[in-house]
């Protein structure tokens, strides 16, 4: 298996991996991570406004919640805006989400035709490190989202946070499994950050962001690692589940780390 680490979806190479995971910590994978364990339906991204506003019209106005974001904040005419913490079971339960933000939903698109394309976020980061050791597709991209085409701390210190675990309970040498430069970089990032992650939220530039907008308990829950037990996976281009794959390992995990905690 060969990891890579791309900063921003325009970095990336025009040839697919196996299995593509894209990250937009601060937030759109964070939601939609926090949204399908709510008990979404599904998640169904869109880059474009006016095309989330034509194809969810279509829907059920009972059965959808339009989810938009640019620059920090809700688009007018849509639901929500992209808080995580807005995404509880009373309000997207047995829904689609029909979503469009800045930067994450633009970098799904981007790898949308991949074979395997999910998404991570820190809240959900181990349930994607037990997919990776499961399956153990050949080539896989971590893919930050950035902000606006330029390189994002919080998604890189994931990207991070997903490869170190990896490498580590699998027992592989670095050198095996890294593709890029960029891997090391994110890998090294984490270790330095990895008991000091919110203080690392609020030095980032979309946090700085985030703090000025007042969504001081989003950048909380965002740099919380390993609290959902939730594996977002396209089924359809654009349109993300809940994955149905085995996760008992995943919840010893989780369970060993609570008691030892």
């Amino acid at each position: 298996m060969k990891l890579f680490v791309y900063h921003t979806p325009e970095l990336t190479p025009t040839q697919m991996p196996d299995c593509a995971i894209v990250v937009d910590v601060l937030r759109a994978t964070t939601t939609i991570a926090t949204a399908l364990n709510a008990g979404a339906e599904a998640v169904q991204v869109f880059s474009d406004i006016q095309e989330l506003m034509q194809v969810s019209e279509k829907w059920p106005a009972d059965k959808r919640v339009r989810v938009g974001e640019r620059g920090g904040n809700k688009v007018e005419g849509c639901d929500l805006g992209n808080s995580p913490l807005n995404c509880t079971s009373d309000v997207v339960g047995g829904k689609r989400l029909f979503m469009t933000t800045t930067n994450g939903t633009r970098a799904l698109q981007r790898v949308q035709s991949a074979p395997v394309v999910i998404t991570s976020a820190l809240v959900n980061r181990q349930a994607v490190v037990e997919y990776l050791i499961t399956k153990k597709p050949e080539t896989v991209w971590i893919i930050g989202s950035g902000w606006e085409g330029s390189y994002s701390l919080e998604d890189t210190v994931c990207a991070g946070a997903i490869a170190e675990s990896f490498v580590t309970e699998m027992g592989y040498p670095l050198d095996d499994v890294a593709g890029n430069d960029e891997v090391y970089g994110a890998i090294s990032l984490y270790l330095q950050w990895q008991s000091q992650l919110y203080q690392l939220m609020n030095s980032a530039s979309h946090g700085k962001r985030l703090v000025g907008l007042k969504c001081y308990d989003d950048l909380k829950y965002c740099a919380q690692t390993d609290i959902l037990d939730i594996l977002p996976i396209q089924t359809e281009p654009g349109v993300l589940v809940k994955s149905n794959i085995e996760t008992q390992s995943l919840q010893y995990w989780m369970e060993d780390s609570t008691a030892k905690n």
